[in-house]
């Protein structure tokens, strides 16, 4: 039967993380002069805003988000140490962009070439790493686009480390989205680098690229880019009380507008919306009437808890409804599930999250199922 949750209905936003799908928050809505851009709430996974976010785009130097990605990899795996030296190729020394100015043939220490690819966006010290990972840059592109892959990035290609302009290079907003999650979640020991705000290398100080950590609002991270083609974009995460956003915006028109821009877009996520908490992990949703168990009833939860993200406005006019067919025939296996809570409300897609059993619920035995069904014939007991 149909359950109306009564004193959930204040609280209910227009957004949950279910199955493989994003909810997208569709009360609020900004425009941006940014060609593509994607701003999501990491807490649940929710995205606030999509313009063109699935659409492929050069990437630029945000590309070395995932030459970081392998560098860390690898020093999580042992095959790197931050001590190590490597060695600098004259192709390396040669390359041309922002650099970190290393030395043709000198080796140079992990550590300060995490420095100078993530603050100074060295072209150099990302072919350095490339070489040193890959045998030649073009393998390392490879690798990285099949590691891209196993992560989750399903529209990315990479021709090379440094997000050199190349009609065969590409990614989406989305996927950098993805893969700056994965970065921070993944390998959250060599994230700070990210916030460091300058560097300094041969003599040269440069500070760091990300014009938002400058500005107190919480930005700890990524990546610029910039490139003619692709013009001025930015992959930025931010944190305040505990709730992380991600942005990604590209095709700004000068690096002013890259900076005010995202700034704004990030200011507008975390004033418009906000994050609510509808249950705790393990806490009960509603107990489910059980026939023929050797218990009454089974507690039902929705895993994990849930938080929602929402706007207040949207808080008014929510409804959560539990779809559940009861009585539920034992035996009952903890975790199954077992009903569907149903979120609707104006303004934004119908979700719906799965409600299982919090504990397993064995069958009566023989004497005791005999008694609950001649009395369910005789007197219409459950």
């Amino acid at each position: 039967m149909t359950m109306v949750c009564q004193r959930l209905a204040a609280v209910i936003t227009a957004a949950v993380w279910f199955a493989a799908t994003l909810p997208v928050a569709q009360a609020g809505t900004i425009d941006t002069s940014a060609r593509q851009a994607y701003l999501i709430d990491l807490t649940t996974h929710t995205v606030l805003l999509d313009k063109n976010g699935d659409q492929r785009m050069p990437t630029s130097s945000m590309s070395k988000i995932m030459t970081m990605y392998m560098v860390f990899d690898a020093l999580k795996g042992g095959r790197l140490s931050l001590d190590d030296t490597l060695p600098v190729s004259e192709r390396a020394w040669r390359m041309q962009g922002s650099k970190m100015f290393v030395e043709i043939n000198n080796r140079i220490k992990v550590e300060d070439l995490i420095r100078g690819v993530v603050i100074q966006s060295g072209n150099d010290a990302a072919i350095v790493f490339a070489e040193a990972l890959g045998g030649t840059e073009e393998n390392f592109a490879h690798l990285m686009t099949k590691k891209a892959k196993e992560i989750g990035l399903l529209n990315s290609n990479f021709m090379n480390a440094t997000g050199w302009p190349h009609p065969d290079h590409y990614s989406t907003c989305h996927d950098l989205a993805i893969l700056a999650e994965r970065l921070m979640y993944d390998f959250p020991e060599y994230y700070h680098y990210d916030s460091e705000r300058d560097f300094t290398y041969h003599g040269i100080k440069q500070g760091n690229r990300n014009p938002l950590l400058y500005r107190n609002m919480g930005v700890d991270g990524l990546k610029t880019g910039h490139t003619e083609t692709a013009g001025y974009g930015l992959t930025a995460s931010a944190i305040r009380d505990g709730r992380r956003l991600v942005l990604v915006a590209n095709g700004m028109p000068s690096m002013q507008a890259r900076a005010d821009e995202s700034a704004r877009l990030i200011e507008w996520g975390f004033r418009e919306f906000g994050v609510y908490e509808l249950f705790q992990p393990g806490e009960t949703v509603e107990q489910a009437q059980v026939w023929l168990g050797d218990a009454p009833t089974v507690p039902l939860v929705v895993e994990g808890g849930l938080k929602l993200t929402m706007t207040p406005g949207e808080r008014k006019d929510m409804k959560v409804v539990l779809k559940l067919d009861e009585p539920v025939a034992a035996p009952i296996a903890k975790g199954a599930r077992l009903g569907t809570l149903v979120i609707s409300g104006p303004g934004f897609v119908t979700r719906e999250v799965p409600a299982v059993a919090a504990a397993d619920v064995g069958k009566q035995n023989l004497l005791s199922r005999a008694m609950t069904v001649a009395g369910h014939l005789l007197f219409g007991w459950i």
